[in-house]
């Protein structure tokens, strides 16, 4: 399993939510099969979206288009940033 990790500095959450609820990019059709949305307690002005792929080539494919989708917001925004991981191990207690 492969993870797309995103970063994103949202100034108004529920703004950026509406956004992502939209769903711009299709996720369901290029191959996400399950996403999370956190927030880090101390920053809720930072979101962080990890995006679950079965295979390495959808996930690379999403990044680029993420990345053309980031290229058009204002320049005052803070870009952004993605990064591929492959799954080694889970473990659950």
């Amino acid at each position: 399993m492969y993870v797309l990790r995103v970063e994103h500095s949202v100034p108004e959450y529920e703004a950026w939510k509406r956004a992502f609820d939209g769903d711009p990019l299709g996720r369901g059709a290029v191959g996400v099969r399950a996403y999370r949305v956190m927030r880090p307690v101390g920053d809720p002005g930072r979101v962080l979206i990890d995006l679950d792929f079965d295979d390495r080539e959808p996930a690379e494919r999403m990044l680029i288009r993420l990345r053309e989708l980031w290229s058009r917001l204002p320049a005052a925004t803070p870009p952004p940033d993605g990064e591929l991981t492959e799954v080694m191990e889970t473990g659950r207690y």
